[in-house]
């Protein structure tokens, strides 16, 4: 069964890592064009586009989407989503799915799969997960790893990996290699919520958890919320946070 849902996209022209990487070409084509046309494939009711700069605008013109001009202060993607939710005039009750403004290949099946798990779970929040591959990526700092209770829902998040494989990674040539034996998880930056939670969790206060790892969905659990977590049903390809990232995914583009 479909649910409806509407998607934003926060684009921020000043990222810190590769500055006007919504306007980065891919294909010979600004890079928020590329996730703007994934999330009409996905079925969305509206996509909108929370902007900060009028260039990421001109680049959006006539391409189906709705853009929502934010301030340029905000210190989280949740901020600004916030902001569009006023813009944007949404009930309390719409479904958002909050879709990172660097993912050119988000599946439509991953889109549809987070707004599901938001609903089915009845949770305040929902995100989506894939299986670790290997230990390169279970002790990369960059790719968030989290654990689930048996209901499904989150109990962490860490850049660190966990659960940590004690036997198995008690020397330093068994991290060589994913341990056996249980299913570790990586997280896929994409969430659902009601824009009546979206306002509510963008007003709360940054918690000592969410600091201490840089993670802004561990405010969430900290504060008491619950976030229900999907296994993707599709491969969810890596995002685009730096040139390095960018070239990749130019090679990913060609290869179709």
């Amino acid at each position: 069964m479909s649910h409806p849902f509407v998607v934003a996209i926060p684009a921020r022209h000043a990222a810190s890592r590769l500055p006007g990487k919504p306007l980065r070409l891919l294909g010979g084509e600004p890079l928020v064009l590329h996730v703007a046309r994934r999330a009409l494939a996905a079925g969305a009711d509206a996509v909108w586009v929370a902007a900060d700069d009028p260039r990421i605008a001109d680049a959006l013109a006539g391409s189906g989407v709705r853009i929502a001009m934010t301030s340029p202060d905000h210190a989280s993607g949740s901020d600004r989503l916030a902001e569009c939710a006023a813009i944007a005039g949404w009930s309390n009750d719409t479904v958002v799915v909050n879709l990172q403004g660097d993912e050119p290949f988000a599946p439509a099946a991953g889109i549809r799969a987070v707004a599901a798990a938001l609903v089915d779970s009845a949770a305040d929040m929902a995100t989506l997960a894939t299986p670790v591959e290997d230990a390169a990526t279970l002790a990369d700092p960059n790719a968030v790893k989290l654990v689930r209770a048996a209901s499904g829902d989150a109990l962490y998040f860490s850049r660190a990996p966990i659960p940590w494989p004690r036997d198995a990674w008690a020397t330093a040539e068994g991290r060589a290699q994913l341990p056996g034996g249980h299913q570790w998880l990586r997280h896929i930056g994409i969430y659902a919520y009601r824009a009546g939670f979206l306002k509510r969790f963008a007003a709360l206060p940054p918690t000592p958890l969410e600091r201490a790892e840089s993670l802004e969905q561990l405010r969430a659990l900290e504060h008491g919320h619950r976030i229900a977590v999907a296994l993707s049903p599709e491969p969810f390809p890596p995002g685009v946070d730096t040139p390095e990232d960018l070239e990749r995914a130019e090679r990913r583009l060609a290869a179709g």
